[in-house]
């Protein structure tokens, strides 16, 4: 696991899973481009990769449901690190909405943006350069949703389905370059989006798992250094699910 000096790209990085993933990857020594709308929580978390793990880090704000601004990170890696050897799709989002008919277009338009649109645009453009350059690695964050679509979350599952036929797609445009797309298929995790489960909701997905409990942001780390390092070099297309034994 092995990533000293490499340059990962990882959205949604300010919190959560996406902050956990920054972090190993500067722990393991990559240097990190943390991205996410809130610059401010992207600066606190570039700092303690510096701080903790000596590492270079690139604190960006950037919507990637707005393609210019997909295109202004790409452009601001490039232009601090010369390359981008690792490309992580981690931002996302699901509001709840109180039934499928009151879903305003705009709640929709966001929705796919975030999830879909976004990741597609990084990984169409990062994946092109890392092709010339002869490898990289891209690895899409995706959910249980998107086979167990649960009525709350509908438009959001429809574009993690998405997502994952853009894994396996991109993955065949781009692994004759030597460049591999892979995915995790994350279950319910306890990250900052878990404060607005309620009581009921919190029990379903416990029982729901295997093991019986939610999994903590830390807990995707080990999936994500294996997928987008040499120990799965000939592994892409693939959709890993890490969700405790969801059923």
């Amino acid at each position: 696991m092995n990533f000293d000096g490499k340059v990962v790209v990882i959205t949604g990085a300010s919190r959560g899973m996406g902050r956990e993933m920054a972090l190993a990857f500067a722990a393991e020594g990559a240097h990190v481009v943390v991205a996410s709308r809130k610059v401010a929580d992207c600066i606190v978390v570039a700092k303690d990769a510096e701080v903790i793990h000596n590492r270079r880090a690139l604190a960006v704000g950037c919507n990637v449901s707005d393609w210019d601004q997909c295109d202004e990170l790409i452009a601001e890696a490039y232009r601090e690190f010369g390359r981008v050897d690792v490309l992580v799709n981690n931002a996302g989002l699901s509001p709840l909405y109180p039934s499928v008919d009151q879903v305003t277009e705009a709640y929709f338009d966001k929705v796919i943006g975030v999830n879909l649109k976004g990741p597609f645009r990084l990984a169409s453009v990062v994946g092109t350069r890392m092709a010339a350059a002869g490898s990289g690695s891209i690895l899409n964050i995706s959910s249980i949703e998107a086979i167990r679509p649960d009525p709350s979350a509908v438009p959001y599952a429809a574009a993690k389905a998405a997502l994952n036929n853009l894994t396996e797609g991109l993955a065949h445009t781009f692994g004759p370059s030597g460049v591999r797309v892979n995915a995790i298929q994350c279950g319910p995790f306890l990250t900052d989006i878990s404060a607005a489960w309620t009581e009921e909701m919190r029990v379903q997905f416990d029982a729901q798992a295997a093991l019986r409990r939610c999994g903590n942001p830390d807990e995707i780390v080990g999936a994500a250094l294996y997928l987008t390092g040499e120990s799965a070099a000939f592994c892409t297309g693939a959709t890993l699910r890490l969700d405790g034994g969801v059923r």
